[in-house]
């Protein structure tokens, strides 16, 4: 008799997983669950966790995030996408929307219980953007709403209320603008060549034509025409080999006659330098030319490969600059009032760390005195030998050795609300706890300048967006409270974290080794970066254009370089989201409101003299 499995949602994880590959047509196709945002790569599916309630809308959830996917990667053609893409953001915003309603669109023709499963879907994202309580229409974007439109029309099927809402608003503007095109919409939709150019029509009736870039049908035909007007010179078709001897031949004395020039401007210079210098001559090899200078160093120590299409519009900055003086002051009470109910019980907890490290700091003794508290350990002298002296000791104060602790948040868009409260109070209250026990702490934040790529973005697509670019978002870094800042000048900061609209997307790897390059220029002689995140590097600008893993990859390979070096103790929390799957010393926690413990334990595991007890509460495996 077969043991029943210890979480009841298994059999039905197991069972949408391999209807998913059924879908799609792919059998190998992986399919996981997790906290982490449903995402699609070559390897396979990320979909929503399913938690042990089964409740009906995380099951709706789950099945209509499946189906989705599932009908994109059966009818969807990469390289056909690819070549009639547009360049510009909202032309490409909208096209990839009218393609995905065409996906959805061919799967509820032949599948129509996909139709229902993807309502459902629909209906979470538009509560969760908040669609359903909008009433003007800069509050949708049309990007979305052109994908619902194009979805109702493909399908013949009523939307979702909260997406009809959204539609409604632009629903007479859409199809004024590009009713006519559309009128041909179910024809085009099972063939996808076809499909993009009534897209690419569609966007230009809605008035975004600047931003399609050129029309590759028509770059095809003047291929073609180029081909055929070639001029007739006798020669035999077949004959090109000779024709492309003779090119090659005019190519080398060319580049032959441009390397002598080369080689003889080179001598004139060094010539015209050595009369300048006093001296001896220095003499060149003859057809040497000047050395060129040296390439520019890699982007990142860890990966050498990690590019960064344009650094330019990156910034550190301090939280101060982000807002006023009276800002932050509003904002700091609006985080404390918010936090009024928890912070007691983070305060008991940052008291017992401070007990805890206090106690450690008041262990060492001098002997040997004339005076103080008696050494009783030498006593059996004094009885062996009535005229030896009586010996004291006095208890001595010793400080850590100097020690500096950062704490690094991740200020991503999904830490919005509860999380990112909860942090900001934790790392304001540990803070002031450590500079209690003379250890220096300084509170990091990363996140990006915009969502969806910033104006490295722009520029890539004005160059007209070459291969592989790498990172394609602007980088924004916040110092919260330096280490050398006292704790109560810094302390209104951290109300930053409730300004709307400063978490944006998260590259945690250049986050990380930002923090690590900080620490390491420190004197101190230890060094502690305590890394609090709540899920995997995400920019989608950046993972659209490149591989899947790429920022996760670059992530990988940082820890490992920190960890490698030993230069700086690394930790980390994972508050919903396995990190230990990227981090030695790690714990992860399902609950916001268990972070203040799971930190200060943590900072009390590490200053344990006892390596056991200090992995133990740290749960690391291996002790090196």
């Amino acid at each position: 008799m077969s043991k029943p499995p210890d979480n009841p949602a298994d059999p039905f994880k197991k069972a949408l997983a391999e209807a998913t590959r059924v879908l799609a047509d792919d059998p190998d196709m992986g399919v996981t669950y997790s906290v982490d945002p449903p995402g699609m790569n070559n390897d396979g599916l990320r979909l929503p966790q399913i938690s042990r309630r089964m409740s009906r809308d995380e099951v709706m959830l789950a099945r209509g995030t499946a189906d989705s996917f599932a009908l994109r990667r059966r009818y969807h053609d990469a390289a056909t996408f690819n070549r009639y893409a547009p360049p510009g953001q909202m032309a490409r915003e909208i096209y990839e929307t009218m393609e995905n309603a065409r996906c959805e669109a061919m799967g509820a023709r032949i599948m129509p219980g996909t139709a229902g499963n993807i309502d459902a879907r629909i209906e979470a994202e538009v509560v969760k953007k908040g669609y359903d309580n909008v009433g003007e229409r800069k509050e949708v974007p049309l990007s979305v709403a052109a994908g619902y439109l194009i979805r109702q029309m493909a399908t013949g099927r009523d939307l979702p209320e909260g997406a009809e809402k959204a539609a409604a608003l632009w629903r007479e503007f859409f199809e004024g603008q590009a009713g006519q095109t559309l009128e041909g919409l179910q024809d085009t939709l099972s063939d996808q060549a076809g499909f993009a150019r009534m897209a690419r029509q569609v966007i230009d009736d809605l008035g975004y034509g600047d931003q399609l870039g050129e029309d590759p049908d028509a770059e095809d035909a003047d291929d073609d025409s180029e081909a055929q007007d070639e001029p007739d010179d006798g020669t035999d078709p077949d004959s090109t080999g000779d024709d492309d001897s003779g090119e090659d031949q005019d190519a080398d004395a060319a580049q032959s006659q441009e390397q002598t020039q080369d080689a003889a401007q080179a001598e004139i210079s060094m010539d015209e330098t050595a009369d300048m210098e006093a001296g001896d001559e220095v003499e060149m090899p003859e057809g040497d030319a000047p050395m060129e200078p040296p390439p520019p160093p890699p982007v990142s120590e860890a990966d050498p490969g990690y590019v960064v299409y344009d650094q330019s519009h990156d910034e550190e900055i301090r939280a101060e600059e982000l807002a006023e003086p009276a800002e932050l002051e509003r904002l700091r009470a609006y985080l404390d009032k918010q936090l009024e109910p928890i912070k007691g019980a983070v305060g008991r907890l940052a008291n017992k760390l401070q007990r805890r490290l206090q106690a450690k700091q008041n262990r060492s003794w001098e002997f040997d005195l004339e005076e103080g508290t008696l050494d009783a350990g030498r006593l059996a002298r004094v009885v062996a030998n009535p005229t030896t002296p009586l010996s004291f000791k006095v208890e001595k104060d010793t400080e850590f050795r100097d020690t500096v602790v950062t704490i690094l948040l991740d200020n991503s868009g999904s830490m919005r609300g509860r999380p990112i409260s909860i942090a900001a109070i934790c790392a304001d209250v540990l803070s002031h706890t450590l500079e209690r026990c003379q250890v220096k702490t300084e509170i990091l934040g990363f996140t990006t300048r915009a969502w969806k790529g910033g104006q490295a973005r722009e520029a890539w697509l004005n160059a007209g967006r070459p291969q592989r670019p790498g990172r394609l978002n602007d980088l924004r870094h916040i110092v919260y409270k330096a280490a050398d800042a006292p704790w109560r000048r810094a302390r209104t900061n951290l109300g930053l974290m409730m300004k709307e609209g400063l978490l944006k997307e998260n590259i945690d790897g250049e986050a990380l080794e930002w923090a690590h390059r900080r620490l390491s220029a420190r004197p101190e002689a230890r060094k502690i970066l305590m890394v609090i995140s709540d899920g995997a590097p995400v920019d989608d600008s950046t993972l659209s254009v490149n591989p899947a893993n790429y920022l996760e990859k670059h992530l990988r390979d940082v820890i490992d370089m920190v960890e490698r070096r030993k230069r700086v103790e690394l930790i980390a929390i994972g508050i919903g989201h396995d990190v230990t799957r990227y981090y030695n010393r790690a714990v992860t926690i399902t609950d916001a409101e268990q972070l203040a413990g799971a930190m200060t334990e943590q900072l009390a595991g590490l200053f344990d003299s006892d390596p056991r007890k200090r992995a133990r509460v740290l749960g690391i495996r291996n002790i090196h």
